[in-house]
C-alpha cells in the first residue's frame, strides 16, 4: 500500500513541471502597415500552443503575448509572426 501511495505522489509531481510559469513578452512587429495586419498577427500567435492571450496594437506596431513557458518559447512566437508575414523581435 505504501508503494502505491509513493507511486501516485511521484506521478503527480512529475506530471506538472514545478518550474512552469506564465510569462508575458512584448514583440515589435514593424511590418504591420494596415489596420487588418493585427488580426493576422493575433491569429498566428493564438494558434501557438501555450499562448493564453495576445493583444496586438497597430498604432504601436507591437504584440503583448502571455504564454505558458512550459508549452512554448519566445522563439516559437516570433516564428509564428514571421510565418504569417510579419517578422517580430522582442521589444526591450
Amino acid at each position: 500500500m505504501k508503494k502505491l501511495a509513493v507511486l501516485i505522489a511521484l506521478a503527480g509531481a512529475l506530471s506538472t513541471p514545478a518550474w512552469a510559469a506564465t510569462k508575458t513578452v512584448t514583440l515589435s512587429a514593424p511590418g504591420m502597415t494596415c489596420a487588418a495586419c493585427p488580426i493576422t498577427v493575433k491569429t498566428a500567435l493564438s494558434r501557438v500552443a501555450g499562448v493564453e492571450r495576445a493583444q496586438v496594437s497597430f498604432e504601436k506596431r507591437e504584440a503583448v503575448v502571455t504564454f505558458d513557458d512550459a508549452k512554448t518559447t519566445v522563439e516559437a512566437l516570433t516564428k509564428a509572426t514571421a510565418g504569417a508575414g510579419y517578422p517580430s523581435t522582442v521589444k526591450r
